[in-house]
Parts: structure tokens; C-alpha cells; sequence
């Protein structure tokens, strides 16, 4: 393979967008996303990308800007997508580099923040048209629990597919519990239930629908680990460090027989482009960030109904 190298300027900011309200799941909320932006332009072309330092990875915006700030000379230099690949795992290659056929629209879920059953019931009452909703769910019994929980948003919205997405927030304890209340609403999907680390009560339990691994896998090298254990993995750019690793890790994932989720953290439409690639050949898709805040970027992705568009030149170089 030939190995393109061209000199490019790096310039790196980092923005912050209000969330429409407080978004919130079994760790805390938050009220806006802090993302870094990182623009590259040889003066013919420009480029840009953007991604969400996560503190539960031991990321801050301070690190990650420095860790991209670090490649300003190589850039300067010369530095090709493969040898960025080597020397900093961000990387994300528009569909044509890295061999993908021309992406379509995609089917994504909507999130549901975490709150008590009849402020969650209200939210899912709005968004009840929309054909698929992610429900947050982890919280304590003082709110109501997660049984009456899921059972209001069935009620509120009969029609959507639900996934649920624990974030960590249950325990051995009531797990078997709330998969039964899962499964009874017709969810079909459970994220994370257990923390990272503490879901070996997960292996061997008849799981009476699929649990979907989210803070337990990373990239390709965590996936070993999940046997046994979970039936799919989500798979987000912030995590895996760019689009050339998610792609291989959904290709690996795949083969060892995972079901494959593509999801994202809270950021605008520039953080879900290249997710979007990834998303052409999953089975559940929740690119819903832009969709959580106030106000996204200038020229965002188009969301028409529960569709979500490929990104346009304006958006992403």
C-alpha cells in the first residue's frame, strides 16, 4: 500500500455545548459537553474531528489536548493516516480512505435520562413516535426504582423498541429482577448493568434478553474478556480512540459472534460523522448526542424522524 505523506496545520480548541436541560445516568449529570476540536488543512483541503475527554477513562480536556497538541510537528512534518494510526490512536478517515461503500441513513435511538418513573414516563410520552428509545436506568429506590421505571415507559410509549442502558448502576443482587422487568416491557437490549470489573454474575445466567457490554470493552483487546459474560459490545469512537480501531474492532467483534452497537457520548454532529460509518453495519445505533443539546454546530447532521444522515462536506472537511 502506498504511503501518503503531506505537511498539514493543526488547530485544536476546545468548545462547550449546553445540554438542552441536564442529561443524566447512574454516575450523575451534567448540564453541557466539553469537546476538543481538532481542525487539519494543507492549504488545498481541511479536515476536522472531535471527541469527548471522559473522566471514568482518566481522560480530562487537558490531556487530550496535549496529546494532540504533541503531533503538531510530525504533522508539520509530514505524517501519513497509517503512521497517525501508530503514533496516536485518533484517527478518522473519511469512508472513501478506508474502503467503506458510500453510508445511508440509519435508525437511531433517542435517550431517555434518568429521573423518577413519571418525569421518564413524561419524556418517553414526547418522544413515543420516535421508533426506537435508550432508557437510563441505575438509579436508587428513594426515585422509585428501575422496576416502576421501565414499566412506565412501556406505558408511555407502547409502540418504540427500548434498549436499556444501566451504566454500571446494578448490582448481583437485583439483577436478575430488573432483566425479568426488561424483559416483560419488551426491552431488547440491556447495556452495562453490572460496574466494570463485577460482571462475572453475568457468566453462566440464562439472560432472558441480550446484555450489551459498554464501559467493560474499549477495543479489540478487551473483547476476549466478554465471553460468556455478554451477547454485544458498543462501540464508540471516543473509546476505541478513532474510526481505524472501531472498524477493526467490529470486524473481531463480529467474528466472535457479538452482536455490534454503535453509540456516543454527549457532543455535536462533528463527533457522530465518522460514527456514522461505523454504524452502516450494526445492529443497534444510538447517535443521538446532537439531538441532547441546546444547539449543535453550524451545518450539523440531519436527524428526520428516528433517521440519522450521513454528515456533508460542510460538516466534516
Amino acid at each position: 500500500m502506498e504511503i501518503r505523506r503531506t505537511a498539514v496545520n493543526l488547530n485544536l480548541l476546545v468548545e462547550r455545548w449546553p445540554i438542552a436541560g441536564t442529561f443524566a445516568i447512574s454516575r450523575g449529570a451534567k448540564t453541557e459537553a466539553v469537546v476538543v476540536l481538532a481542525e487539519l488543512g494543507d492549504g488545498k483541503a481541511k479536515g476536522c474531528g472531535e471527541c469527548v475527554p471522559y473522566a471514568r477513562y482518566g481522560e480530562s480536556v487537558e490531556t487530550v489536548s496535549a496529546a494532540i497538541e504533541a503531533m503538531r510537528p510530525r504533522l508539520a512534518q509530514g505524517l501519513s493516516r497509517v503512521e497517525l494510526q501508530s503514533a496516536m490512536p485518533p484517527g478518522r478517515p473519511v469512508h472513501e480512505l478506508a474502503g467503506l461503500p458510500v453510508p445511508k441513513p440509519r435508525t437511531t435511538a433517542f435517550t431517555i435520562s434518568l429521573g423518577t418513573p413519571e418525569v421518564m414516563a413524561q419524556a418517553a410520552s414526547a418522544s413515543a413516535g420516535r421508533a426506537l428509545l435508550k432508557i437510563k436506568l441505575g438509579g436508587n429506590d428513594e426515585h422509585g426504582g428501575d422496576l416502576a421505571r421501565i414499566a412506565a415507559v412501556r406505558i408511555a410509549a407502547p409502540n418504540a423498541v427500548l434498549i436499556v442502558d444501566a451504566n454500571e448502576g446494578w448490582r448481583a443482587g437485583n439483577l436478575a429482577a430488573n432483566l425479568a422487568a426488561c424483559a416483560k416491557a419488551g426491552v431488547v437490549l440491556v447495556e452495562q448493568p453490572l460496574p466494570e470489573g463485577q460482571d462475572d454474575a453475568l457468566a453462566g445466567l440464562s439472560r432472558p434478553i441480550p446484555v450489551c457490554a459498554d464501559e467493560s470493552v474499549h477495543d479489540r483487546r478487551s473483547l476476549a474478556a466478554l465471553a460468556g459474560k455478554y451477547d454485544a459490545v458498543n462501540i464508540k469512537l471516543d473509546k476505541t480512540g478513532g474510526l481505524t480501531e472501531a472498524l477493526a474492532m467490529a470486524t473481531e467483534a463480529a467474528q466472535a459472534g457479538f452482536a455490534v452497537m454503535v453509540g456516543c457520548m454527549v457532543a455535536t454532529s462533528l463527533a457522530m460523522a465518522p460514527a456514522v460509518l461505523l454504524a452502516q453495519a450494526a445492529r443497534f445505533v444510538d447517535l443521538d448526542g446532537p439531538l441532547l443539546l441546546a444547539k449543535d454546530r453550524a451545518c450539523g447532521l440531519v436527524y428526520r424522524d428516528s433517521l440519522i444522515y450521513p454528515a456533508t462536506p460542510a460538516l466534516w472537511g
